[in-house]
């Protein structure tokens, strides 16, 4: 089995809007339009604000996540662009790359963390479940939209 190697790199980079890319394919899949119309600026996952980290195998990027800032106390951060290519499922790398945006956001000081899914993502919500997120109220762009479920864990 090969190693996961996970790198922070830039939002912007070429490897990350790929990825970024088939993770907004993917959600559009199941969700319809565009896949998640949430206001996302590449700044926002610039340290010590955020970050945004790149899984590989074998050299080649296979899954990403990251984390900005959340609400005035500067104490939480919010997941964001979870994904892992459908090649690379199966193989830890979700968890990997979770058990990293949530040591870098500890490491920046944050407390919390909390993301929003939806409920056409089951591997998803059972990943985080298992992971000690709970349910919590829902927040952001989509607070309001049917099946839109938030979850939240202390770091």
């Amino acid at each position: 089995m090969s190693e996961i190697e996970i790198r922070e790199r830039r939002f912007d980079a070429p490897e990350s809007q790929a990825l970024i890319r088939a993770a907004l394919a993917d959600l559009g899949a199941r969700y319809g339009g565009s896949g998640d119309e949430t206001p996302v600026d590449a700044a926002e996952f610039t340290p010590p604000d955020g970050a945004f980290l790149v899984a590989y195998l074998d050299g080649r990027p296979v899954g990403c996540g990251g984390w900005r800032s959340h609400g005035e106390d500067g104490d939480t951060a919010e997941l964001k662009r979870m994904y892992t290519d459908p090649a690379a499922r199966g193989r830890g790398v979700a968890r990997a790359v979770l058990g990293a945006v949530e040591r870098s956001a500890r490491d920046h000081g944050r407390k919390r963390i909390v993301l929003e899914c939806g409920d056409k993502q089951p591997e998803a919500i059972a990943m985080y479940t298992s992971a000690g997120y709970e349910r919590i109220p829902n927040f952001g762009f989509y607070k309001d939209a049917p099946g839109c479920l938030s979850y939240g864990r202390t770091l």
